[in-house]
């Protein structure tokens, strides 16, 4: 019998983010910052959702988190696993050496088939329940990204805000100026927010 195993997902495959930003017209004759990158107000700018995403620290925490659940869960399916197999094989040594009688050996192979089918409904529980904690932890972060680049840009006053995958520009861009490239300025900002927010939670608690 394999041994079950359940894989923490690439949780993040798949996230996108694509933030249009046009504000009203007085906003934008308010907003004349202009980011590190140096893209003047009313520029469509971008940022990498992948960096964002590996250095965002709430993400990494959140992602630490969902780790240590998903080792737990693949120790004890495992463990359960491995019982289970062990119980088959005995119960296989025993039929072969002819040391059980048909109602017993028929007794054992009920109760077995049980177990396995109580296995089988218990690893599945399990993997349903991984699959709903990496999409809530998707839409954790996927909010709290969009909600700060709105955040963001109502001082910046960008005609729009676009995401990219690695190196890849969103379609149909080509080519872009690395002065529209905004991630540093957003890595910056998440990070500053989500640690004052960690910070209010903790004297919260104490």
């Amino acid at each position: 019998m394999k041994k079950a195993t359940l894989f923490l997902s690439a949780a993040f495959a798949g996230l996108a983010l694509i933030v249009s930003c046009t504000q009203n017209p007085a906003a934008k004759t308010e907003s004349t910052e202009t980011s590190e990158a140096g893209a003047p107000a009313g520029s469509i700018v971008f940022f990498n959702l992948d960096r964002v995403i590996n250095e965002y620290d709430m993400a990494n925490d959140l992602r630490s988190v969902a780790e240590t659940k998903v080792n737990s869960i693949n120790q004890e399916v495992n463990r359960r696993a491995s019982k289970l197999d062990k119980d088959v094989k005995a119960f296989q040594d025993k039929l072969n050496k002819g040391l059980l009688t048909q109602s017993v050996a028929e007794q054992q192979n009920r109760k077995l088939q049980e177990q396995n089918q109580n296995f089988q409904n218990y690893a599945a529980q399990k993997q349903q329940e991984i699959a709903e904690e990496q999409q809530v932890m998707m839409n954790k972060i996927a909010d709290a990204i969009n909600t700060f680049v709105l955040k963001y840009n109502e001082k910046m006053g960008y005609a729009m805000i676009l995401t990219t995958q690695g190196d890849l520009l969103p379609a149909p861009v080509v080519t872009a100026d690395p002065k529209l490239d905004i991630t540093d300025d957003i890595l910056e900002g998440l990070n500053a927010e989500y640690v004052a927010n960690k910070g209010k939670e903790d004297k919260e608690e104490e």
